[in-house]
């Protein structure tokens, strides 16, 4: 055998062919991770948990929005110190009402609620008394109004602003004012015997000067954004600024949510999952690219 020959052979056990796709795999990876980012964004934002998952006690606890629904105003209930008086009273004044609904003996979330609201209320640029009011109504009828004033008291030192005690009222009142104020805003709760608590949704209502519902906010803490919009729009244009305005246009209310979204983050979502597209889509081509010029070099060796 010749050297020309030998030169001529492969050597045993090495295949000098080059394998396919082998450039391509870094960047399928990179496109098969990008693809799991688009996919798993949508996960992040399931909806509420299928019923059968709430606890039984819990299924008629809850809110039923009525935006634009009319609230009695002729309902009778006692203040802190004793007096009775007519709901209307409290909207005589022209402005906007943030209404609460709590009873002043629980134990759980009408203090977190409240507290809530008075750290969102500290970061809003206007003040109770000055451009809106604040009421409380307790749903237990057992309740005083001396556990009112307590409550008043507290709540309005934390507030820490002048005008709370003038703007920020406690009421309470009999079952039959209750349980109509109760069902004209769609307030669903259940009282717990065996552990003399009352089960109850936590939010809040914002209501117009002439007392119909304009929004629901959930929860026991409030933005100060969600507060400033709700009173804005409940206000009838009688609140806010130029600023305000744009920020109605860049923000929408989600009735399902009980707050307010941010209409650019929406779009910057929607562009980011657009980029990855195109980007997924670019990797895809360069794989092709890389198959198709594989397969060539292939053909050239063989």
């Amino acid at each position: 055998m010749n050297a020309g020959q030998s030169r001529g052979k492969e050597r045993p056990g090495r295949d000098r062919r080059p394998r396919r796709g082998r450039r391509a795999w870094p960047r399928i990876l990179a496109l098969v991770f990008l693809l799991i980012l688009v996919l798993a964004g949508p996960a992040q934002a399931q909806g509420p948990e299928p019923s059968h998952v709430v606890p039984a006690a819990l299924r008629d606890v809850g809110f039923d929005q009525r935006i634009g629904e009319q609230v009695p105003l002729d309902l009778t209930f006692r203040d802190e110190e004793g007096q009775a008086v007519r709901l209307g009273a409290y909207f005589s004044s022209g402005k906007p009402v943030i209404l609460t609904l709590n009873y002043f003996s629980c134990p759980n979330f009408c203090d977190v609620e409240l507290n809530g609201l008075v750290e969102g209320l500290l970061d809003v640029p206007w003040k109770i008394s000055d451009q809106f009011n604040v009421i409380s109504v307790s749903f237990d009828p057992r309740d005083t109004p001396v556990l009112a004033a307590g409550k008043k008291s507290r709540f309005a030192f934390r507030y820490s602003r002048h005008g709370a005690a003038t703007g920020w009222h406690f009421l309470t009142g009999d079952p039959i004012s209750i349980q109509r104020l109760t069902q004209a805003v769609g307030f669903r709760y259940k009282y717990d015997a065996t552990q003399d608590e009352y089960a109850h949704p936590a939010g809040i209502l914002v209501l117009t000067p002439q007392g119909t519902i304009a929004r629901y906010l959930y929860g026991t803490e409030f933005s100060p954004t969600d507060l400033r919009l709700a009173l804005v729009e409940a206000s009838q244009g009688k609140l806010g600024s130029p600023v305000d305005q744009v920020l109605l246009l860049c923000y929408h209310y989600v009735p399902a949510l009980g707050k307010y979204s941010a209409l650019a983050l929406n779009a910057l979502r929607l562009t980011s999952v657009l980029t990855v597209l195109v980007l997924g889509a670019f990797l895809l081509l360069l794989w092709r690219e890389d198959l198709r010029a594989d397969g060539q070099t292939t053909q050239r060796v063989e």
